[in-house]
């Protein structure tokens, strides 16, 4: 425990029971502006009948003033005439105490006011201050530090060259420590060396009540935390039936828990949340906290391995009656599908996995009003749904957008099986050279609907800055041996790719890289960009915001297919006036490059 300030002390918890120093009131206080009187003066007064007092027999008050001894009531200020300067009137009789806060109304001296282990509140501070208590014993939260460890770990500040990591999981984790109730502190990373490893171990056990290492839990040529905590203290377990996080190390060094955590974030956050959490609220004195569970419709298959607890990241929507969860990511070096999740699926140790369309339960990481707020955007990538999002979490009230990135098709699919809210498409009909339309009637054709356009946008070659292989089209690429990369299967961008190849006579197989899929055109981008391809089929938009070089191709259109129920929800038409209206919106689009607005917000097809 630790004493702190009264004035200082909101949120803490209690270490020991407070009990009020003294009454309050501490003296018989007047409750209205009015006159000090003794009750029983006024005992025969009435309206046919008024009593008048003279100067000694009543005392004026204002509210909170010391009613003097031998006086016991008051008449509020609106019920005294006032006859002369020293003489009142007075028709009603008083009761004894009337209008008087007397010694102790509130709180008598030595009575409990709040019990050990309360967290404590605005109005909590105000009781102990009005019995003159100023000072409190609180527990004091438990002390973590956070150790990184790695040789290749860098500062957020420095530039990486091959083999560095930005070592950026300590802030995560210490942020979350911080959050769920601890005094969280950081170290520098550790390099790979066993004896400085075994030194900032000893020296954060004997200041801390919680030890966390960050990488080095696993079985690499370098992971040191485990043999290291085995000779410095007791390693209770390594290795746990989970994924993510199954390297996870739980030690006693000097009577100190060390928690050794995988190095990926997702992994090491996840391992976290079980192992560390629960012990923080106990040290804490906190009740454990107790995940809010909901009931959602898995909207595509879940497989998973058996023998060990798989934690799955979703994102959810509410589409129609049904809340649709989604997985955001399996990679446990993903740090965005943690940042995008709504929720955490748990698939037990003996489960293979789900099956699409079958109810879970997962656990909320956001509040029910943010997923009932969320448009769920399943379809085709494009960089404009990045400024759609943003513009819409400006809105008042705010609008989330869920989006996964699938392709065109994958988005058709989901408006057909009812798990999306908006699909975008750029399906282009070779025999008709229409976008779009010959896919909806063909796949969507029981499905109300509109298909509303976005943009008009430029497809091309994005290649590496100053072009330096003078690749000029996809024949370049065939003759000269150049490494591509494609889209998936069912993507718009595939479907374009593959209807060029066919027009100028080109086998696919002779396009190296043919069969190697992105899922964005940002992802296309960052390949070129690091030079590990030559070139993909993608927007100029990505290429610019790589600061790439472009190789114009065709202009496609890209729509938004929209069924008819939700068009009725105030979140979809916000959604749609923004589209159609904001000029701020408009002008950000231009501004990343390729694209044309002159029938964005168009209905170009109903049904």
């Amino acid at each position: 425990m630790e004493s702190i300030a009264v004035d200082d002390c909101l949120g803490r918890i209690t270490a020991e029971p407070v009990f009020a120093f003294r009454s309050s009131p501490s003296y018989n206080a007047a409750a209205m502006d009015g006159i000090a009187i003794r009750f029983a003066d006024l005992s025969e007064a009435n309206e046919a009948s008024p009593i008048r007092l003279l100067k000694r027999q009543y005392l004026p008050v204002n509210t909170g003033n010391s009613i003097p001894q031998g006086f016991n009531a008051v008449v509020m200020i609106e019920d005294v005439h006032q006859v002369t300067e020293s003489e009142v009137e007075l028709h009603m009789p008083a009761t004894p105490w009337q209008h008087v806060r007397t010694i102790g109304e509130d709180l008598v001296a030595t009575e409990l006011i709040l019990p050990e282990g309360h967290k404590i509140r605005p109005i909590d501070q105000g009781a102990m201050l009005s019995t003159g208590i100023t000072e409190i014993k609180v527990q004091r939260p438990p002390m973590a530090h956070v150790i990184p460890t790695g040789s290749e770990l860098i500062q957020p500040d420095q530039a990486p060259e091959a083999g560095n990591i930005i070592e950026f999981n300590s802030r995560i984790l210490a942020g979350y420590l911080k959050e769920w109730g601890a005094r969280a502190t950081r170290g520098l990373p550790v390099v790979d060396d066993q004896d400085e490893l075994k030194l900032a171990i000893k020296t954060a056990a004997e200041k801390n009540d919680i030890v966390i290492l960050n990488a080095g839990a696993s079985a690499g040529t370098k992971d040191y935390s485990a043999k290291v905590l085995a000779e410095i203290g007791e390693v209770i377990v390594h290795g746990v039936a989970i994924k993510p996080g199954k390297p996870v190390i739980l030690a006693i060094v000097e009577n100190t828990p060390v928690i050794g955590l995988p190095g990926y974030p997702v992994s090491a956050l996840l391992t976290m949340r079980l192992f560390v959490q629960e012990m923080i609220s106990g040290f804490s004195g906190n009740a454990s906290p107790q995940p809010q569970m909901v009931e959602a419709v898995l909207s595509r298959p879940l497989h998973s391995s058996m023998g060990v607890d798989q934690f799955v990241r979703i994102t959810l929507g509410k589409v129609g009656k049904n809340l649709m969860a989604t997985p955001s990511g399996k990679g446990a070096g993903s740090v965005m599908s943690l940042v995008r999740a709504d929720a955490l699926l748990n698939i037990p140790a003996g489960s293979e996995g789900i099956g699409a369309g079958e109810k879970i339960e997962v656990e909320m990481l956001r509040s029910q009003n943010e997923i009932d707020a969320t448009l769920v955007f399943i379809g085709s990538h494009d960089n404009i749904l990045d400024l759609l999002a943003n513009q819409l979490h400006k809105q008042r009230p705010v609008i989330r957008i869920s989006s996964a990135h699938v392709g065109s098709m994958g988005g058709i699919m989901a408006i057909r099986r009812g798990e999306a809210h908006i699909a975008g498409c750029h399906l282009l009909d070779e025999s008709t050279g229409e976008y779009n339309v010959s896919f909806i009637k063909r796949f969507l054709k029981e499905i109300p609907l509109q298909l509303i356009n976005l943009c008009y946008r430029q497809q091309g070659l994005i290649v590496a800055k100053g072009n330096p292989k003078k690749i000029t089209g996809f024949r370049d690429l065939a003759c000269n041996g150049h490494i591509f990369i494609n889209r998936q299967n069912g993507a718009g961008t595939r479907l374009l790719t593959d209807k060029i190849l066919k027009e100028e006579d080109i086998d696919p197989g002779t396009i190296l890289g043919y069969d190697h899929e992105e899922y964005t055109h940002m992802s296309v981008a960052a390949s070129v960009a690091n030079g590990s391809v030559d070139a993909g089929l993608g927007i100029l938009a990505a290429a610019n915001a790589l600061d790439l070089d472009f190789v114009p191709v065709a202009e496609e259109r890209y729509d938004l297919v929209v069924p008819i129920s939700f068009l009725r929800e105030k979140k979809m038409n916000i959604m749609l006036e923004l589209i159609r209206t904001n000029t701020d919106f408009h002008e950000n689009i231009i501004t990343l490059g390729g694209y044309n607005l002159r029938d964005c917000g168009k209905i170009m097809y109903e049904q």
